[in-house]
């Protein structure tokens, strides 16, 4: 329980940068590696979180998603993972895997994850589906301390618009660059962003 009655925050930190983030190249269900400088990045992310809670006791919770750049920046950034959650995996982009945006809107002008469906991927309504089912659990868990959960861009910004109340498409507003930190936490019992897209590099 935080010093002002509230409970605790959520605490979303995006993995490191990968090659296919540095291009811009859609990563949902591929394994792909941070690269050296995603790796310096995951490990300032843990100087970051260690002033943003002001605490030196641990986390009630650490969650990660199960790719690889998520557990790895966990580590980095000194976080001991306490479950890994496919929930927290990175909107299935389906067809579109692999594509920067410029190449999708070739044939398909004007597209975006956020208003447009995603072929042999996951709709707006699965992702909010996955997203409202991780956060009720982890309401559960608040009164006892503070949640971290390690994951990806997309679903992270999702996980910030269903916070809110806003539907999962409203993701599109709130920026979560690699290795970012971003703080869900609540104002007598109303949920608010505390914070948004803090990183160190």
């Amino acid at each position: 329980m935080a010093d002002d009655g509230e409970p605790g925050r959520v605490f979303l930190l995006r993995h490191g940068e990968t090659e296919w983030s540095a291009t811009g190249r859609h990563t949902g269900v591929t394994d792909i590696p941070t690269t050296e400088r995603g790796r310096e990045q995951a490990r300032a992310a843990g100087a970051v979180l260690a002033a943003l809670r002001g605490s030196d006791a641990a986390p009630a919770l650490v969650l990660s998603s199960p790719r690889q750049r998520a557990k790895d920046t966990a580590k980095l950034a000194g976080l001991q993972i306490d479950r890994v959650d496919d929930r927290l995996a990175e909107w299935d982009y389906g067809d579109y895997e692999g594509i920067t945006t410029p190449e999708i809107r070739r044939t398909d002008p004007g597209w975006t994850v956020w208003s447009h469906p995603v072929p042999g991927g996951e709709s707006a309504e699965q992702v909010t589906a996955r997203a409202d089912a991780l956060l009720a659990e982890i309401r559960t868990v608040l009164a006892g301390g503070d949640v971290v959960l390690v994951g990806h861009g997309h679903f992270s910004r999702v996980l910030m618009a269903r916070w809110i109340g806003l539907p999962a498409t409203d993701g599109v507003h709130f920026a979560m660059d690699p290795a970012a930190w971003s703080v869900l936490g609540t104002e007598r019992e109303e949920p608010r962003l505390d914070h948004v897209n803090l990183r160190a590099l």
